[in-house]
């Protein structure tokens, strides 16, 4: 099974929320569930491309 995005768009949909657009709409735009959103912000959230490229090393 293939990853539908990669951690660079993981990082750019994370920043679009914390601009202050509603989950619920970002997740729709993606196409991707809540749940999948929160897993991903609790692993990735804060974090820039360049601490998510550091983190696969």
């Amino acid at each position: 099974m293939s990853k539908r995005m990669t951690e660079s768009q993981i990082v750019a949909m994370l920043k679009e929320a914390e601009a202050g657009i509603p989950i619920k709409e970002l997740c729709r735009k993606h196409h991707v569930g809540n749940s999948t959103f929160y897993k991903w912000r609790a692993k990735y959230g804060g974090m820039e491309l360049s601490d998510v490229k550091r983190l696969k090393e």
